[in-house]
């Protein structure tokens, strides 16, 4: 019977979902959903100072944007719960005493501040820090005389071996100095389990046969497969991913600029285009293609096709791909999805014609990598968003532009509306009149129209703001209010 794969991703929930945690759960959810697997949500939230209601709740509603739905966890029972390590404490401690019975484990009395001057010399030594097993050494005798002084003590688990071997699926073979890890704490004096001794734990009782994470953990990696044969489990196949970097290629973090999911939602990035651009980021499909839906990545995806090489954050390869998403959306979806943008950014709706907005919206639709850019490149189809560019105000400043606005002042006053229909016979008219064509004609049109020397096509920024708009603006060009206009907004 084939093994059905288990993967999980468990966050801290001590803040926001970090994009590079994001890939994260993204590669376990593609593989889980690839394999006909199980996808688990986990929230490692056994550090009480930091972890918040807030944070979790954050996190599970980012993943729910995503398109990053869990099939065990939080809000999903499942066999192998509960799913908050907050709440799986006593399993933990039980584990704990079983490997101290087996004599794996031993306690240990050392304080913070005496770690902390041992940490310091063997840095001033030049060796890296571990512990020296004082408290492995304890008889009898000595362990009493610092258990009735008060003295709290942890637990530490026994590191004997030699060496740690273990297959990467993505790093191939790996091999750690078992001399070099140094017992370590499997549950701190207060009764809580660090992370190394929960993750083997959670990850042997839910089954996981599959952990997929950032290479940060490979050091940890031997530690946990020690713990996975002293408690005699099976442990999971590991496949540590590349890490995600910043531009001057040091980890990707704040310094950076925004890392959230939550920055890059509110920004109006679209989730199929973050999740497709985080996908790209140490990973490759086989044909080279770029653009997926979440179907398409579902298909494609496999660990053979992560690299080992760090991924570099691409601020405009993400608007790239951001803007393939948008430009595949249409009609209603496009207007639904660009609503709260446009509302939050202050553009009044009430009253306007759900098929004017749909026409304003594909207008300028190619111009904008985020629906939060939606706002500003509409706004010169709204009287209190007009104004005028400097570079536009300058060509209308001309003789044979103003030419132009006055050909078309006569030229509206000639039709009864502007339509598709007659938009290149009232071009043609003005043309005429003014005795100019090509880019003499249309800039200053457009300059007059939107203030801008580019932007929509033409033709439909005529019929998106109609006769008595146009005329408007050609009248208000003509006395020179746009450029009163413009100067008062500077």
């Amino acid at each position: 019977m084939e093994e059905k794969v288990r993967v999980r991703f468990a966050p801290s929930p001590t803040g926001p979902l970090h994009v590079g945690n994001a890939r994260t759960a993204l590669f376990n959810f593609l593989f889980a959903r690839q394999t006909g697997g199980v996808f688990i949500l986990r929230l490692e939230d056994t550090d009480r100072e930091r972890s918040t209601p807030e944070a979790e709740k954050a996190i599970l509603e980012d993943l729910r944007w995503l398109g990053l739905d869990w099939d065990e966890g939080p809000g999903h029972s499942g066999p192998f719960g509960p799913y908050r390590q907050s709440e799986r404490l006593e399993i933990y401690r039980r584990c704990a005493r079983e490997l101290r019975e087996k004599g794996l484990a031993y306690p240990c009395y050392c304080t913070p501040g005496e770690l902390e001057e041992k940490r310091k010399r063997f840095l001033a030594r030049g060796i890296p820090p571990m512990y020296d097993g004082r408290c492995r050494h304890l008889n009898p005798e000595e362990e009493q005389s610092l258990i009735q002084s008060g003295r709290p003590a942890s637990l530490r688990f026994r590191v004997d071996a030699r060496s740690v071997e273990f297959e990467d699926r993505v790093r191939g073979r790996m091999s750690f100095d078992g001399r070099k890890i140094g017992d370590f704490v499997i549950l701190r004096s207060d009764g809580i389990a660090p992370y190394n001794f929960a993750v083997v734990i959670d990850d042997a009782r839910m089954e996981v046969t599959h952990v997929i994470r950032g290479e940060d953990h490979l050091a940890n990696t031997a530690r946990q497969l020690l713990l996975y044969r002293a408690l005699g489990l099976e442990p999971p196949r590991f496949a540590h991913v590349s890490m995600i970097l910043g531009p001057d290629r040091t980890p990707l973090s704040k310094r950076h600029g925004a890392t959230a999911v939550s920055h890059f939602r509110e920004a109006g990035y679209l989730p199929e285009g973050l999740v497709n651009y985080l996908a790209l980021l140490g990973w490759s499909s086989a044909d080279g293609k770029e653009i997926f839906s979440l179907r398409e990545l579902i298909q494609s995806f496999s660990l053979e096709r992560l690299s080992r090489s760090p991924a570099v954050f691409d601020g405009e390869k993400l608007n790239w791909v951001n803007r393939a998403h948008l430009k595949a959306l249409q009609g209603e979806q496009g207007l639904d999805r660009a609503r709260p943008f446009l509302h939050n950014s202050g553009v009044k709706l009430e009253g306007i014609q759900k098929s004017w907005l749909a026409a304003a919206l594909e207008a300028v639709w190619g111009e904008v990598d985020t629906l939060s850019q939606l706002a500003d490149r509409l706004k010169f189809l709204f009287d209190e968003g007009w104004d005028l560019e400097s570079e536009a105000e300058a060509l209308l400043a001309r003789e044979e532009s103003r030419k132009v606005i006055r050909g078309l002042q006569e030229e509206l006053r000639l039709v009864e509306e502007v339509k598709l229909e007659n938009y290149r016979q009232i071009l043609s008219g003005v043309a005429q009149r003014a005795g100019i064509s090509g880019r003499g004609l249309y800039l200053p049109l457009r300059a007059a129209l939107t203030g801008r020397t580019h932007g929509p096509e033409l033709e439909k920024v005529f019929v998106l703001l109609g006769k008595e708009k146009i005329l408007k603006r050609a009248d208000s060009v003509l006395r020179g209010n746009g450029s009163e206009r413009s100067a008062s907004r500077e």
